[in-house]
């Protein structure tokens, strides 16, 4: 309980939090963003980390001129693509498995949840499970679960990465430095996180009494 208090309140106070970071470690930063990224995308029982509010946040240092734009951009989109590259195959490893898991750290619930989203929009799922949280780190998952092929995997990866890394950092590059952000930082995090949340909520309540599909292959459209 108390690390999920720590988690809220790192998010919510990123902008101060980041730049202790910054202070601290120096050119270190790259990488402790780099290995975020990687494990929020990267591992099913990290859905919790912060992904948007932390890139935009990153961005916004950058744009105060404490961190490198481009270097920021070239590593995190590699991390983000390496991630769901992990995350994918771990999912492959496991199989319709891990729908039989009674884990506390992977739950059915998202398994789930994250499949209808994969029924409706197939494998563009990869893509747009980019802007949503959660199902962001479990739409590669489910991916390899489902045996979706490698090759049609990794486009919508490799597009989805960059564009995503791309929005939320320059985003924060551009707008973070303005006092209006800067001053009510906090409000503007949380205005990202409702926003990238919103798109799984409405789907979440027009779906909530339609009955689940069974686990099959995913397709490939």
């Amino acid at each position: 309980m108390e690390f999920i208090k720590l988690a809220i309140d790192f998010v919510l106070h990123m902008n101060k939090y980041l730049d202790m970071i910054i202070q601290s470690t120096g050119n270190l930063t790259y990488l402790i963003l780099f290995f975020v990224i990687f494990i929020e995308t990267g591992l099913v029982v990290t859905p919790f980390l912060p992904g948007d509010s932390l890139l935009f946040a990153a961005g916004t240092f950058a744009g105060m001129g404490s961190l490198n734009i481009w270097i920021l951009f070239f590593s995190l989109a590699t991390a983000a693509i390496l991630g769901d590259t992990a995350n994918y195959w771990i999912g492959h490893k496991l199989g319709d498995r891990v729908f039989d898991m009674n884990s506390r750290l992977i739950k059915r619930e998202y398994l789930e949840k994250t499949q209808a989203f994969y029924e409706k929009h197939g494998g563009k799922t990869i893509f747009l499970a980019r802007f949503i949280p959660i199902i962001r780190t479990f739409a590669p998952f489910i991916a390899g679960v489902g045996k979706m092929r490698y090759g049609y995997f990794i486009t919508y990866n490799f597009v989805g990465g960059v564009v995503w890394t791309a929005l939320m950092l320059f985003a924060g590059y551009f707008f973070g430095t303005q006092k209006f952000v800067q001053d009510n930082f906090s409000i503007v995090i949380i205005a990202i996180i409702v926003i990238s949340v919103l798109p799984a909520v409405i789907e979440w309540l027009r779906n909530r009494k339609a009955p689940l599909p069974p686990v099959k292959q995913l397709s490939d459209e």
